[in-house]
């Protein structure tokens, strides 16, 4: 019943863990108390992202089932908003968004969050698919992830691709853009950006390579 608040994002296990919640075989669970001790929730995240409760009235020992009802009433919706607000913080704390599939794309958003600790920033409502990473101590951006049609960038396939990209020292621009499955930069300075497609036609430790460059860049 609350699966709508973890739609379009993931979990990251390490932040689960960090929050608090315990494994449980291939899923985690999370034990808290609400409404001023009165009940025991208790979260259960599956491994395949799905989210479900159980609360235990303290007093009595028994479980108490009839937020997930069509229950009305003024008791029956604090309990909701009580479950609602321990998931949203787990949820703010623990979850990324989930926009890019391809394994690439997985690859080197770990990549940054190991190297850097840095996450994807989402920064514009009308494009939820386009995404930014950007140094901490000037703001500058060194990576951008995107969806884009693949003609868009030179694709003969109008498929839509998950992108990078990375800055490049304008100077080097001639050289870099005569490689093999290297384009201009989308929607960015095409005298400094360069575009690279996350479908494994790059090798991931020269995806790896690149965006280190791109970050050292970044600082000047």
């Amino acid at each position: 019943m609350f699966d709508e608040m973890i739609k379009r994002k993931k979990p990251v296990l390490e932040k689960l863990i960090s929050y608090g919640l315990k494994r449980d075989g291939d899923s985690f669970q999370y034990l808290t108390e609400i409404l001023n001790g009165t009940f025991v929730l208790t979260i259960h995240i599956g491994a395949d992202n799905t989210i479900k409760t159980d609360l235990i009235e303290k007093e009595t020992g028994e479980a108490y089932i009839l937020y997930k009802t069509n229950a009305s009433g003024a008791y029956v919706g604090e309990i909701r908003s009580a479950i609602e607000q321990v998931l949203y913080d787990i949820v703010q704390n623990c979850y990324e968004t989930a926009i890019f599939k391809t394994a690439q794309a997985q690859m080197v958003i770990q990549f940054v969050r190991e190297v850097y600790g840095d996450e994807l920033e989402f920064l514009w409502t009308k494009f939820p698919d386009n995404a930014v990473w950007r140094r901490k101590d000037n703001k500058k951006w060194y990576g951008a992830v995107l969806t884009v049609a693949g003609k868009k960038i030179g694709l003969e396939s109008d498929r839509i691709e998950e992108i990078i990209d990375l800055r490049m020292n304008p100077a080097d621009g001639e050289t870099i853009l005569l490689r093999d499955n290297y384009y201009p930069g989308w929607h960015m300075n095409k005298k400094s950006w360069y575009t690279l497609v996350l479908n494994g036609s790059i090798p991931d430790e020269e995806l790896k390579k690149r965006i280190r460059e791109s970050y050292k860049l970044a600082r000047k």
